[in-house]
């Protein structure tokens, strides 16, 4: 049970517009997003700051959300887990494929570029961070700065959803629950509020 109790979405007509944007890509609105709602202004700032990071024509949405999902398994958020991997397959990452981001070191599914991506957001997403000039000089055989600086914001704008999510204990909804069981169940998900 959430920790704080989220705001209705009927209270939040202000921000309806953005709400069926978020619909629209994940097929539903996040409980955390009615939580944050609480916090005057939190709502507005953070729907602008993942249009930017999520939107970013550099790097491609499969990319950025196999990205989240590794970010948020390295810190252990299952809310995020189930939301990145739920998104990913709805913007086009086979099943297979999101079942093997467990291995992307070793699975056939996965290229070069997207390993190097994926190594560094497991890293990153790791507490403490255990990002190395090495990661960084393997993606740079795959991405430039500014794509390498896309894959970065994705996983910090998910570090502080990890945070949020796991802290607040925020209900999971039903699809990405569903996704969970899924999908992520047979490589030890276990469907959870928080870690």
């Amino acid at each position: 049970m959430a920790r704080v109790e989220p705001l209705a979405r009927e209270e939040l007509g202000e921000f309806e517009e953005r709400f069926a944007l978020v619909e629209q890509m994940m097929g539903f609105v996040p409980n955390s997003m009615f939580t944050m709602a609480r916090v005057p202004g939190l709502l507005g700032a953070f729907q602008q700051l993942g249009a930017v990071v999520l939107g970013s024509p550099l790097i491609p949405r499969e990319l950025a959300q196999m990205v989240a999902q590794v970010a948020s398994t390295a810190a252990g958020c299952r809310y995020c887990q189930a939301h990145t991997g739920h998104t990913a397959e709805r913007v086009g990452v086979s099943e297979e494929k999101l079942a093997d981001l467990w291995v992307f070191e070793t699975s056939e599914h996965f290229s070069d570029a997207e390993r190097a991506a994926l190594r560094l957001a497991l890293n990153a997403g790791a507490v403490p961070n255990t990002v190395t000039d090495e990661h960084f000089a393997a993606c740079r055989e795959h991405f430039s700065d500014e794509e390498i600086a896309s894959i970065v914001a994705v996983i910090s704008f998910f570090g502080y959803l990890n945070r949020w999510n796991d802290t607040m204990a925020t209900d999971l909804e039903d699809d990405p629950l569903e996704f969970g069981h899924r999908v992520l169940g047979a490589a030890g998900w276990e469907a959870g509020n928080h870690a």
